[in-house]
């Protein structure tokens, strides 16, 4: 009789998972030391080793479902993390400016990505979705910058993270109607308005009433919990479940993640802060690197699509300070520059709207490169973007001298 194998047919190479754990995690961290060393952000460190590991240089990795996923959770363990440190009553009294700053960090990247588009030849409709990929704010990367500094509770910090919030909202109803054109339909009204009611509403309510629900609910179920590290199993379990309804209203996960924090934020004891922190020291450097992964330069071997991806980003850079800061200046020329340049980073969110475009055959593989690059680089100039216009600000002492646990470098 024939013993039957303990691994499943068609499993891969048993080696491969260490190995391209090991290949992403150390290459990230070893870069993010060098740029540490070099005194840049160590975020860029992370971002430029899935760069040098990706298709566009050395060819290690390929970006495949499970970097994918350890990605997702990278990123929603550094929102938790930065919500953790942001209580709810300081988030709301930012949001008339925040409302601003989203909006018109909204409108003037929607229009001058289709306006360049256009005016470089290429149709209504792959413009349109070049201006939608330039419309939403990858947060994350802001936010891991300015924790790193401990500049969380700043008021140009507050300002982002809550704008960064409406704007995923906008960004879904604007791919939501850009969909729409791609597939030949009418632009489904009603179909709108339910997304955005249902998509605003769950954000209100969470910060309006999560921190107070928490609060009484939470400390209940420690009372019963017998297990090693309940806090931590309860809050990653809240995490999870956040993350969840956050996608079934209509906006990302991501959002649900930093929701998940801020309710937690001001019952979350220090060994909380601690293990989160841990799980987010693993977790992180995978989405950074998957950043860098999904960009190949073999495609920018044209002239003049290189030409087009350098406006490109220009513009995307532009039209992100200048609008956002717009919307703040009633703060200060300062201020008004920090927010700005807070809310440049596009990330994934960026890439999600080319991909989008790519599967319905509405833009070419050009344009879809072209709108990669611009997300991925708009992420690697933001951290020293930032750096420069909070170095007065900068906190250089350990973790305790401010009352808040530093997010360094995943």
């Amino acid at each position: 009789m024939n013993t039957p194998s303990p691994v499943p047919a068609g499993t891969p190479d048993p080696i491969h998972l260490p190995l391209q754990m090991l290949i992403v995690f150390g290459s990230a961290k070893l870069l993010a030391e060098l740029a540490e060393r070099l005194r840049m952000p160590g975020i860029v460190g992370g971002l430029l080793a899935g760069i040098l590991i990706g298709p566009s240089a050395l060819g290690w990795i390929q970006y495949d479902s499970l970097l994918h996923a350890l990605a997702e959770l990278g990123v929603m363990f550094l929102l938790f993390q930065v919500g953790l440190e942001v209580k709810a009553t300081e988030l709301m009294r930012a949001g008339k400016t925040a409302m601003i700053v989203a909006m018109l960090g909204v409108i003037l990247p929607f229009i001058l990505g289709w306006a360049i588009m256009l005016g470089a030849g290429h149709p209504h409709l792959e413009s349109i979705f070049m201006g939608a990929a330039m419309v939403a704010t990858s947060v994350g990367i802001t936010a891991q910058v300015l924790a790193g500094k401990g500049l969380l509770k700043h008021r140009t910090a507050q300002i982002i993270l809550a704008a960064a919030v409406i704007d995923d909202v906008l960004g879904l109803l604007v791919l939501a109607v850009v969909s729409s054109m791609g597939e030949g339909k009418g632009i489904d009204f009603l179909g709108l308005a339910t997304t955005a009611v249902v998509s605003i509403g769950f954000v209100v309510a969470v910060a309006k009433f999560g921190t107070r629900t928490v609060n009484i609910v939470l400390p209940k179920m420690m009372e019963k919990s017998r297990a090693q590290e309940g806090e931590f199993a309860i809050a990653v379990c809240f995490l999870f479940i956040m993350a969840l309804l956050a996608t079934y209203s209509g906006v990302a996960a991501i959002v649900g993640a930093f929701l998940a924090g801020m309710a937690l934020a001001e019952i979350a004891s220090h060994r909380l802060h601690t293990l989160v922190q841990g799980a987010g020291e693993l977790m992180i450097p995978f989405f950074l690197a998957s950043i860098g992964l999904q960009l190949d330069l073999r495609i920018f071997s044209s002239p003049s699509t290189l030409g087009l991806a350098v406006v490109i980003l220009l513009a995307a850079v532009v039209s992100k300070a200048v609008g956002c800061g717009l919307g703040a200046y009633g703060l200060g020329l300062k201020d008004a520059t920090r927010i700005g340049l807070g809310m440049v980073p596009r990330g994934e969110v960026g890439m999600v709207v080319a991909q989008v475009g790519l599967s319905k055959g509405n833009i070419s593989q050009e344009v879809y490169g072209i709108a990669v690059f611009m997300a991925v680089m708009t992420t690697i100039v933001a951290p020293p973007l930032l750096s420069f216009a909070y170095r007065d600000l900068a906190v250089t002492g350990p973790a305790g001298e401010d009352d808040q646990p530093h997010v360094r470098l995943g």
